[in-house]
């Protein structure tokens, strides 16, 4: 409901400011805008049950099936993006809190103090200027090349090329967020009794921290990954724009300038199925790493 008080008149977005009263009127009846809104939103709830989330106003096509298409490109960007600031993010906090108050804890701080200040679109411009134009170490934008090698090994290693540079700057401040609370994770579990009993056991410091104490000082941050998913998936709409990657973002910036609102209602219900989903996935994982918790 809030989306249909936008300002913005979708009607003068589809036929045009040139068009008459009875072309407008024709338009509304066929979309069925001539309804009053809480009556278009009941049937909007209605047909969304059965799986029907509308036809999109300037495609003519079922919303369905185009978000369909440019899922799995989103979902592929946003997965890869989530492993690469899980699994830096988690290397770091581990090596800041086993090297507390020293140079690498300090450089890491203002590390990643500093990458989560810098703003996603301007990270992902200066990544093209430098690595792209600059180096020509990866592609400006796309998802393949146009002049991509025949074969399954080339064209997987064609995607993971233009794949590596728009993943990464989305994963940049998921990194940092990763991992200020990995260390504070890792300092309170390095402080406890059973690891400084590992300790005097003749335990190595990477068995202790790798072996002893990584599960349970992982359980915040598990917590942590599964409520940023909602702002790594609106960091991929910034990032999927700058670098042309063919997902959602782009989709949904198309459909906000058309006043697309069949479009618009079904990212918003994918993006809340999906952080729904994935705190369902962490509530399992906390389980799994605190073996106090029992699901009965």
């Amino acid at each position: 409901m809030l989306i249909e008080l936008a300002p913005g008149d979708p009607v003068l977005a589809l036929a045009g400011e040139s068009g008459d009263e009875a072309y407008y009127a024709d338009v509304r009846a066929r979309f069925g805008l001539d309804r009053p809104m809480p009556e278009r939103f009941l049937a909007y709830a209605a047909n969304m049950l059965r799986g029907d989330l509308g036809v999109s106003y300037v495609q003519g096509r079922p919303v369905i099936d185009i978000i369909a298409e440019r899922l799995p490109p989103t979902l592929f960007l946003t997965g890869v993006a989530l492993i690469i600031s899980t699994v830096l993010g988690i290397g770091l906090g581990a090596i800041a809190a086993t090297r507390r108050h020293q140079l690498p804890d300090i450089g890491i701080q203002v590390l990643t103090l500093t990458i989560d200040a810098a703003p996603v679109f301007w990270v992902g411009q200066l990544a093209i200027l430098g690595f792209s134009l600059h180096l020509g170490i990866f592609p400006v934008q796309g998802m393949s090349s146009a002049q991509m090698a025949q074969g399954v090994v080339a064209g997987t290693l064609d995607l993971l090329h233009h794949l590596a540079l728009p993943a990464l700057v989305l994963a940049l401040g998921e990194i940092a967020v990763v991992a200020r609370i990995a260390r504070v994770g890792f300092i309170d579990e390095l402080s406890q009794d059973y690891v400084r009993t590992a300790r005097a056991k003749g335990l190595s410091e990477r068995r202790v921290v790798l072996g002893h104490a990584m599960r349970r000082a992982l359980i915040p941050v598990s917590t942590v990954i599964g409520g940023r998913l909602g702002h790594l998936i609106s960091g991929a709409v910034i990032v999927e724009i700058i670098f042309g990657w063919p997902g959602l973002g782009r989709m949904l910036v198309i459909a906000m300038q058309t006043r697309d609102m069949p479009i618009i209602m079904g990212m918003f219900l994918i993006v809340a199925v999906s952080v729904i989903v994935a705190n369902l996935l962490t509530d399992l994982v906390y389980g799994w790493l605190d073996p106090r918790i029992a699901y009965r």
